[in-house]
This record gives structure tokens, sequence and C-alpha cells, in this order.
């Protein structure tokens, strides 16, 4: 089966090959003989997320206004689920393959399937272990934890007692912020805990509980993503404690707790831009064109009004 979608996949690379030489009329003719629409593949780690939920409906819009076919499957969190939805694109006669990878590794076969079906790959936000991908699309998530360390030791001072509450364990962007906080925090804060909450705001609140009732000289917690951050202020107000709490994405109710205060801040992503970029991205690749390897989408510091 693979080989048969490979070679569909070479033959519609060269229609559109052969399609972008010609004269604006000669691409009209090849349109009117029935050449080969592009189709989207779109793998999101979840759509249990509103971070996650932007990214999809942003990739949607996209597809949509540049007239391009695309399906869009959500893995709910499951690096299994992930595999096997891939495997479906794959044999749906996609033209390229973007992914939000739940776990880094885990989608490393999935990104090697595709490669031997000829099928170029995008990852989006987080990255993949192995396997050649032709653009990874994200924010410095490196610089996005050092953001968070300064902006702490800004507000409270150098050796202030921290907690980080980390993503899921193997995503490249639990990693690349960890990496980040602790590049900073390790030398000029004092880190008491760190515990994974999988990007969930229900084990954000429940983790939390635990750091601040075993850790209770805390005053500060980085949270890798706003969901995990709003669990944490969740927590933090059952304690009746007054916990400077920084989040990762700039979620519409991550900014929203930064502004009633019950976040410190949130450093914020662009999940909307992520998506059109992939969008893009795909067409170009579609057409056969060089993109670049990575593509880099801004951060802000977004602070109470």
């Amino acid at each position: 089966m693979l080989k048969k979608i490979a070679l569909a996949a070479l033959i519609g690379a060269a229609l559109i090959s052969a399609a972008g030489c010609g004269s604006s009329d000669k691409k009209a003719d090849g349109a009117a003989s029935g050449s080969k629409k592009v189709t989207i593949g779109f793998s999101v780690s979840t759509q249990n997320n509103p971070f996650f939920v932007t990214m999809a409906n942003s990739v949607k819009a996209a597809a949509d206004k540049a007239g391009v076919n695309v399906k869009i499957v959500d893995a709910q969190n499951d690096p299994a689920k992930q595999s096997n939805d891939i495997a479906d694109l794959l044999q749906g006669n996609i033209s390229v393959l973007i992914v939000n990878p739940v776990d880094s590794a885990a989608v490393s076969n999935s990104v090697l399937a595709a490669n031997k079906a000829k099928i170029p790959v995008i990852t989006i936000d987080r990255s993949a272990d192995k396997g050649e991908v032709a653009a990874h699309i994200a924010s410095n998530n490196v610089k996005g934890g050092e953001m968070a360390a300064e902006y702490i030791i800004s507000k409270l001072g150098e050796g202030t007692p921290v907690a980080e509450l980390e993503g899921i364990p193997g995503a490249s962007a639990t990693r690349e912020r960890g990496q980040g906080f602790h590049n900073i925090a390790d030398n000029k804060l004092k880190v008491l805990a760190k515990q994974s909450a999988d990007f969930d705001r229900s084990k954000g609140l429940t983790v939390a509980e635990n750091i601040l009732q075993a850790n209770p000289d805390v005053k500060a917690i980085f949270a890798q993503n706003d969901e995990m951050a709003l669990g944490a202020a969740s927590a933090a107000k059952a304690a009746n404690k007054q916990i400077f709490i920084i989040g990762f994405d700039g979620t519409d109710d991550g900014i929203k707790a930064v502004n009633d205060g019950s976040m410190a801040a949130t450093i914020a992503q662009q999940p909307d831009k992520m998506g059109e970029i992939g969008v893009e991205t795909a067409l170009k690749l579609a057409k056969g064109e060089n993109v670049d390897k990575n593509i880099a989408v801004d951060l802000k510091l977004v602070e109470k009004k």
C-alpha cells in the first residue's frame, strides 16, 4: 500500500511541477483535465486545550481560504491514537502531513512512514525526534522558559523559592521550556519542586496542591502552559496563598486570569499564526518549492493591563 502511495505522491508532485512551469493558460488546462487537488492532513495532539483548538481552527480557515482540502484528526493526547490517525491519513492520499506531536519520540515512526511514502512532513509547536521533517514551525520554547525565570527575578528577586509544573514527558515543548527555565532558575532562583501535570488543568490543580502542601515556602510557580497555570491558580486560592504564577501560551483564559490577578503573567504564543504558516508552508511543499527548515513564531510576555 505504501508503495502505491509513494507512486501516487510522485505522480502528483510531477503534475504540480509541470503545471508550475507553464503559462497561466496551461495551468487552467491542467485544472480542467482533472489534476489532483491538494489535500493537507493535520494530526493535532488534543482538542481538549484551547491553544490547540485555536491552532486547528486556523489550519481549517487557512485551507478553506486557499481552496484546498484538509483532514484534521484529534489524537486526544494519546501517542498510540496519533500513530493510528497518521497511518489513516497516509493511506488517504494526502499531499502533505502537518503534525503536532503528543510525544516527540513516539511520533518518529509516523514521520518515517511518511518519508517512505514520499509525503512531506511539517511539525508544529513540538518537534519529532527522528525522521525527515521539511519544516518545523514553533516558538522559541527555550527563550520562553528563560523569559519566565527572568520575570520572576525582576519582580521577586534572586533566591526566590519556586516550583515548576512540567508538561507531557517526552514532548519537545516540555524539554525546551524546562531547559530555558532552568538555564536561569538553577543559578538565580531556589527551585524547591518540579513535577509533570501533562499540560492539563485538573492535573495542574492536583499537582500544585501537593507541591504547596509539601513546600509551604514556595512563592512562585512556573507552569509550562496556561492550562496548568490555571489549575495552580485554583490551588493557590484554595490554600489561601498569594502565589506568583506564570503560564505559557497566552490563551484567552490565561490572559483573562492575568488581567484579573489570578496569574502574574503568561508567555504568549500565536497558535493562530502557527496554523496559518503551517498551511502556507504545506502549499509550497505541494508545489515542490523550497521552504525554511525552522520557522520561528514570536513570543511576548503578557502582564496585567
